[in-house]
């Protein structure tokens, strides 16, 4: 665990439509919180946050990069892209909502649970989303 007012930054990327290299992040990530000794189970909310962001990011946004900061009670995570934006928050946050194409999810991805998952297993989320430009999605998760 970090000391009292530093934190522990990690930085990834995330690779554009590499489905062998997608969950790398969040594995390494995960390791690493398991190394500071973070709690069990404020660690299964971290990896399915972020491996939700992350296959987004391969599906969708181009790839684009992971920050984790960990801080002595939290982790804010962002996740930034150059992809084509969200044309509609409040829809790409319905369960079951995805823009997938029929051939990713014939590969099991794009259900529509990514961005639900990501709001559901943190504690504040935020998304910033400008079409043609990219999205940024912040999350804190509360040690």
């Amino acid at each position: 665990m970090p000391s009292s007012n530093k934190c522990v930054k990690f930085t990834y990327e995330v690779p554009n439509d590499d489905f062998s290299r997608a969950g790398a992040a969040s594995s390494s990530l995960k390791n690493s919180l398991k190394q500071l000794q973070i709690d069990p189970q404020i660690i299964k909310r971290i990896s399915i946050a972020i491996y939700e962001g992350e296959i987004n990011m391969v599906i969708h946004a181009n790839g684009g990069t992971i920050e984790a900061l960990i801080w002595p009670d939290h982790i804010d995570l962002t996740l930034a892209d150059v992809g084509p934006g969200i044309p509609d928050i409040d829809k790409a946050m319905q369960l079951g909502f995805s823009t997938a194409s029929a051939d990713i999810q014939a590969l099991g991805f794009g259900a529509g649970m990514g961005l639900p998952n990501m709001k559901k297993n943190t504690d504040e989320m935020s998304i910033e989303t400008e079409l043609g430009v990219g999205t940024t999605i912040r999350m804190r998760v509360n040690f």
